[in-house]
């Protein structure tokens, strides 16, 4: 599959302020490292889901594919076109093609908004059509969005709308430019759970019918499961693991990952299971460890975790795992 988003060594460190002893001694500033070294692949109309828990670098990645955030280094190609240092009416035409959808439903629309203009607006930042075009296009998305009947929701406003009817305004208004690129950053974390399952089928109906590819962010690996064709698995700013959905779920080569798989609740009847706690302290953000990332907490942890960083692991047909025990990890 042609590569439609190719990440390749993408890093973003922000610069933190000196300590009074660091400045005197002339140290520099620390750096927090919230994605290093990222290299991640995604087709035209592959779903990829980027799983992580708060902190892991997931949402620095999306802000980075949408150029709200500059990266420290690495490259970001679109189509196979440099990004990272667009700016002016390339970047504008760049975030036609790549749009957005925001955890937040309720601070992502314009209180001061109508529906109707709310979704219109990319239409009007990139001049596409006529007002009437441009009402008439943000009514058939509204309609797309199953927010009927459209003369319902077309002139209501935001505090109107529910916290689901307003996530499908945000779906509107980030595909009413059909863009080819969407990414969405925990889009169904904030609803409530007998909303979700519908928010979800609608992105991937959507994503079907037009072609759509996505970039999912989630911490919650059950629903990265139930929205992806593959998934990457980030720790402490870095992908860890990376394979097809079901492959990743069933057969997880990386500590991290069989933890977050041991997380998801187990739906059969009278079965449960424990809540996962990782033991020991998360290594920091300002410093690359020596060894594995995620040794301090990894059950599994032998010498060579600490001084060696793992190397990529190959486990099956476009699965890898950066674990030194990979193999063993997968079949047990």
């Amino acid at each position: 599959m042609t590569a439609l988003l190719q990440l390749s060594g993408l890093t973003k460190h922000y610069a933190l302020r000196r300590g009074a002893l660091d400045a005197l001694l002339g140290r520099p500033a620390p750096a927090l490292r919230a994605v290093d070294d990222v290299t991640l692949d995604l087709g035209a109309g592959e779903i990829v889901a980027i799983v992580g828990e708060s902190g892991s670098g997931k949402t620095t990645t999306g802000k980075l594919v949408t150029v709200q955030e500059r990266p420290t280094a690495g490259s970001i190609r679109f189509e196979g076109r440099e990004i990272a240092g667009l700016a002016g009416q390339a970047l504008t035409d760049y975030r036609r093609h790549v749009q957005m959808i925001f955890q937040n439903p309720y601070e992502a629309l314009d209180p001061r908004y109508t529906i109707a203009r709310s979704v219109m607006e990319p239409l009007v930042i990139h001049g596409i059509g006529s007002a009437g075009e441009q009402r008439d296009a943000a009514h058939a998305m509204l309609e797309k969005v199953d927010l009927r009947p459209v003369s319902r929701f077309a002139d209501a406003y935001p505090a109107d709308l529910s916290g689901g009817q307003l996530q499908r305004v945000a779906i509107a208004r980030a595909l009413v430019l059909r863009p080819r690129l969407v990414v969405a950053d925990e889009p169904v974390s904030m609803l409530d759970v007998s909303v979700r399952a519908g928010i979800m089928n609608l992105m991937l109906s959507l994503s079907g019918e037009l072609g759509l590819a996505s970039l999912y962010i989630t911490h919650d690996l059950a629903v990265a499961r139930a929205m992806s064709t593959r998934i990457a698995v980030m720790y402490l700013g870095a992908i860890v693991e990376e394979g097809p959905t079901e492959t990743l779920v069933s057969r997880a080569a990386h500590p991290y990952t069989r933890l977050l798989v041991g997380a998801v609740p187990e739906h059969r009847p009278g079965m449960r299971r424990e809540r996962v706690r990782l033991k020991g302290e998360a290594a920091s953000l300002t410093a690359a460890p020596a060894g594995c990332r995620f040794a301090a907490r990894c059950p599994r942890a032998q010498p060579v975790c600490l001084d060696t960083p793992p190397p990529r692991v190959a486990v099956a047909g476009g699965h890898w795992s950066a674990c030194h025990f990979a193999a063993e990890v997968a079949s047990g």
